[in-house]
C-alpha cells in the first residue's frame, strides 16, 4: 500500500462539515472532517447510528452538498466552500463506482444490460458497452449468468452484478454502503476479498460504511465516527 499524502490520496477532505437546518432546529451531521484515502487502500467507516458514517458517504460520492470545507477526489479540486463542477453527474460517472446494501439492479434488465446501461449513459456504443460488461462480469466469475434477470440471480451473484456496474467506467474511487450486510460470512469475505483485488488491481481507493464484524479484518484501516466527528482511526 502506498504511503498516505495529500498529494497521493483519491480521496481528500479538509474541515468538511454538514448540518442540516438552521437556529434551534440545526443539526451537525459532520464536524470539520479530514482524512486522505490512498490508492489500493480499502478503508471503513465505523460507528454508532447517527455518528455520520452515510452522510460522510453521500458527501463524498458528490450526493449532498457539505456545508464547508475543502474536498479533492482523484486529484481534482471538487469542492472548497461551492462545487468547481456544474454537472455531478458527469463527475460521479468519471470518478465514483457506488455499491449499495442492496443490489438495486434494474429488474426487466438482464445481468449484462444492468451493467452496460451505465456505460452507455457516459456515452460508450451499445457494441462497446456491451462487451466491458461482459468483461467485468467474467471477471468476477459470474460471465455464465449474464444473460440472467435479477430475480434468477442469487444473491451472491447478484451483488457481484452490483460491483460490475460499479466499477463499469473504471473509476479510481469505490464507495459502499454496507455492501455485506444482506450475506453471509462465506459471501461476505468472498466480496471484501473481491474488492481488495480490485483495490490492488486498478489502483483504486475502495471505502465503505459497514457495521460487520466479520469482515473487519479486510480493511487497511477504520475511520472511527461519533457525533458527526472523526473520533479516530484503527489500523487492522
Amino acid at each position: 500500500m502506498a504511503a498516505s499524502g495529500s498529494e497521493q490520496a483519491l480521496i481528500s477532505l479538509r474541515g468538511i462539515s454538514k448540518h442540516f437546518g438552521e437556529g434551534e432546529t440545526r443539526i451537525d451531521a459532520l464536524r470539520d472532517i479530514s482524512l486522505d484515502v490512498v490508492p489500493g487502500e480499502v478503508v471503513a467507516l465505523r460507528g454508532p447510528s447517527g455518528s455520520g458514517k452515510t452522510t460522510l458517504l453521500n458527501v463524498i460520492a458528490c450526493i449532498l452538498d457539505p456545508s464547508g470545507g475543502r474536498m479533492s477526489l482523484d486529484g481534482e479540486l471538487v469542492y472548497e466552500g461551492r462545487w468547481l463542477r456544474k454537472d455531478l453527474r458527469r463527475l460521479r460517472l468519471e470518478k465514483i463506482g457506488f455499491i449499495f446494501q442492496f443490489h438495486n439492479l434494474l429488474p426487466f434488465l438482464t445481468a449484462t444490460d444492468n451493467v452496460a446501461l451505465v456505460l452507455q449513459l457516459a456515452g460508450k456504443t451499445l457494441q462497446e458497452a456491451e462487451a466491458r460488461a461482459g468483461e467485468l462480469l467474467d471477471y468476477l466469475e459470474v460471465g455464465r449468468r449474464k444473460s440472467a434477470f435479477p430475480a434468477k440471480l442469487s444473491g451472491g451473484e447478484a451483488q457481484r452484478v452490483a460491483i460490475a456496474r460499479a466499477l463499469a467506467n473504471r473509476p479510481r474511487i469505490i464507495l459502499a454502503d454496507e455492501p455485506t450486510a444482506a450475506l453471509d460470512s462465506r459471501r461476505a469475505q468472498i466480496a471484501m476479498d473481491l474488492l481488495r483485488k480490485l483495490a490492488v488491481d486498478q489502483q483504486a481507493a475502495v471505502m465503505a460504511v459497514t457495521h460487520d464484524e466479520k469482515i473487519f479484518d479486510r480493511f487497511d484501516r477504520m475511520f472511527m465516527l461519533r457525533d458527526g466527528k472523526l473520533e479516530g482511526v484503527v489500523r487492522t
